[in-house]
């Protein structure tokens, strides 16, 4: 299942202020706080040569997010030269969502991205799929925090 698209509404420069990004690292935060699931969020400068959806494979594997103990990661991928993003989700995760469900979070992401709401797309996709993880993978007494919450960039 292929989650990207083409956006030509990406702002120059810079794609987020201090603010929103400590805005997304609280969304993170606020979506994994009931659940076991991971959430990252990974911004390129430029698309290395690669299908979107490809590179955002690649990245999910460099950031050990095929890790997880329930394989339940979910990666926001965007390469803001290129003007494109995907969504990577691994298998625990894939196997109990809807079909169609994260061609959802894409197209209203999309949607506000192209009224140039980039922190806002980002918080809501962030946010649903916060939800989705929460009711197939709540939260444990032994549940740690897997990986970082903080925005990786390269």
């Amino acid at each position: 299942m292929k989650n990207n698209f083409l956006t030509r509404l990406w702002p120059a420069k810079p794609f987020l202020r201090p603010a929103q990004e400590k805005a997304l690292v609280q969304g993170i935060q606020a979506a994994e706080k009931n659940t076991s699931g991971e959430i990252r969020v990974h911004i390129e400068k430029k698309l290395p040569h690669q299908d979107p959806f490809e590179r955002a494979l690649a990245v999910f594997q460099e950031l050990q997010m095929h890790q997880t103990r329930e394989r339940n990661g979910v990666l926001f991928y965007l390469a803001l030269a290129d003007h494109k993003f995907a969504i990577v989700a691994d298998e625990g995760i894939n196997q109990v969502v809807p079909d169609g469900f994260w061609d959802s979070i894409r197209n209203e992401m999309q949607a506000a991205f192209q009224e140039k709401r980039f922190t806002e797309g980002l918080l809501k996709g962030i946010a649903q799929t916060g939800e989705k993880l929460k009711a197939h993978f709540p939260y444990q007494k032994d549940d740690e925090n897997e990986l970082p919450d903080t925005i990786s960039k390269s």
